[in-house]
């Protein structure tokens, strides 16, 4: 069962991507994960990446792909695999398809998680990091028990660059642009599915379930 994840920026797609991968005993395999090693590694990857990150822009493809491809090719990947945050535009998603082709796969679920765009800047500019451990808060969905402070680790929580309105709705605007062609992408290989984003997170993980019989 070889799915990818799609929807705009805060709407949920890594944590659902995270519990289906649990549900069904496949891995998660997210650009974010990904770009996070490489950039604590300090790879050339991982430097290239985090300069496009910072602007709110998308990195490049053959900087994704090259990462994806790595990552598809480990023994873990054999019963399938979700994929959350790529593909993210039309040439990606052939480039992917391409590239399954060849690794003898294809993709049987595109999953949408629809969300309206003011939720999302509601959503999106309330997130918090933990600058030691990487644990995320929300002021209004999950804050910490004590403000400024990680409950895991006690590490000092920041809002990161990316998670400040000016950026997020950049971020929207470039969704929007570059990334819902790929809906209809996927539409017309008849694998699209559309899950309501709106709700608690586990009426959304049920959705999904129940689209992919489990």
């Amino acid at each position: 069962m070889n799915i990818v994840f799609l929807g705009p920026p805060g709407a949920g797609k890594g944590t659902q991507a995270k519990m289906i991968a649990e549900k069904f005993g496949i891995p998660q395999i997210s650009t974010g994960d990904m770009f996070r090693e490489h950039l604590s590694k300090g790879t050339e990857l991982g430097k290239k990446a985090k300069e496009y990150m910072d602007k709110g822009a998308l990195v490049p493809d053959e900087i994704v792909l090259g990462m994806v491809e790595e990552r598809l090719k480990q023994p873990d990947c054999e019963k399938g695999f979700i994929l959350d945050g790529f593909p993210r535009t039309v040439p990606q998603a052939e480039a992917l398809d391409k590239l399954l082709e060849k690794l003898g796969k294809k993709i049987d679920y595109a999953i949408l998680i629809d969300v309206p765009d003011e939720e999302l800047v509601k959503r999106l500019t309330g997130r918090r990091t933990c600058k030691k451990c990487g644990m995320m808060y929300h002021v209004m969905f999950k804050p910490p028990k004590e403000e400024g402070k990680c409950d895991v680790c006690g590490g000092e929580l920041y809002q990161r660059a990316d998670d400040n309105e000016e950026t997020v709705r950049n971020r929207l605007k470039v969704y929007h642009e570059q990334t819902e062609p790929i809906i209809e992408y996927y539409e017309k290989k008849g694998v699209l599915h559309r899950i309501d984003g709106m709700g608690s997170i586990d009426e959304i993980f049920n959705r999904i379930v129940k689209l992919l019989g489990g």
